[in-house]
């Protein structure tokens, strides 16, 4: 299984950039699926998740009311909107997987199993 970001990119503030995942090979019939960042000299973190378990997606505080998870009907590709950009939202961005994920874990990085290679966000005035 591989998973590939791309949508990344430079925004303004107040601006909005829709990220992209896309996920090829094996599928499963029970995985999570979550969006993490990492900004300059800071750990990774989850933003946003959710899985087939549960399609009720989990935000971190940073990201609820701006960012939204969504997923296509083959869960094949994996989309991360975001709104009302700020300087601090500039991080590179991870789409990862995890077979038989836990929903209750999926915005905890060590749970997750496959990753991609990023997509840089740049928000600037």
């Amino acid at each position: 299984v591989q998973v590939v970001e791309s949508g990344g990119g430079l925004a303004h503030i107040g601006g909005s950039l829709r990220l992209s995942c896309a996920i090829s090979g094996d599928t499963f019939d029970d995985w999570a699926i979550g969006w993490f960042r990492q900004a300059p000299g800071k750990e990774r973190e989850g933003v946003s998740c959710l899985s087939t378990s549960s399609m009720t997606p989990r935000l971190a505080d940073s990201a609820k009311g701006r960012f939204t998870i969504s997923v296509d009907s083959a869960w094949k590709t994996v989309y991360l909107q975001m709104n009302s950009l700020t300087p601090e939202d500039t991080a590179v961005y991870y789409c990862a997987i995890v077979p038989e994920g836990d929903y209750n874990d999926c915005l905890e990085a060590d749970h997750m199993d496959i990753w991609g290679k990023g997509t840089l966000v740049t928000v600037s005035a």
